[in-house]
């Protein structure tokens, strides 16, 4: 997976690949392409929203801690 994606562009390129594979235009030796990249893109997207979401639950545990 390329470094320099973010979440946002991930999202961004998600969106692209559905409207083509929604497009009219999409042909059929396009498709397992598109398929691909997009699991590659929710792959990446459902890791970076565990990992935030740890960090969120452990920023709160200290903070808590804390008080």
């Amino acid at each position: 997976m390329d470094q320099q994606l973010s979440y946002g562009k991930a999202i961004a390129e998600l969106e692209t690949i559905v409207a083509k594979m929604q497009s009219d235009d999409c042909d059929i030796d396009s498709l397992a392409g598109y398929t691909s990249r997009a699991l590659e893109l929710l792959k990446y997207c459902k890791e970076k929203l565990f990992t935030t979401d740890q960090e969120v639950k452990k920023c709160l545990e200290a903070l808590n801690t804390s008080i």
